[in-house]
């Protein structure tokens, strides 16, 4: 169990960002990442993992009753980023720029993530 006063853990994967998906139901596919749960370590990846999702009508909100296609969450370690640069499928590295800042660089072509 995870105690009150710790933080949640950085990832590698932002929002935003693209990545593929290497394990489950979904595997091969690539989308962007549409949320992060850092508490969790899960994201949501546009048009992978769909999941029906059953609902009430509400006329006050404008919904209509029925089955919805939405995305599921992902475990954070059955996905990778995509590199910009290469095209390909990346581990995520870090690197100190020479302003001090760090940033996210590719493991294959060392390319910087901009974000």
């Amino acid at each position: 169990m995870r105690k009150t006063n710790e933080t949640a853990p950085l990832l590698g994967i932002r929002h935003g960002d693209t990545v593929k998906v290497m394990a489950g139901r979904s595997k091969g596919k690539t989308g962007k990442v549409l949320s992060v749960n850092r508490e969790k370590r899960r994201i949501t990846v546009e048009h992978a993992n769909m999941i029906k999702k059953h609902t009430r009508p509400n006329p006050q909100k404008n919904v209509r009753g029925g089955i919805v296609d939405k995305e599921g969450t992902i475990h954070i370690s059955n996905v990778m980023l995509v590199c910009p640069g290469c095209g390909k499928h990346t581990r995520v590295g870090h690197t100190s720029l020479p302003d001090g800042t760090k940033a996210r660089v590719c493991r294959r072509c060392n390319t910087t993530f901009e974000h």
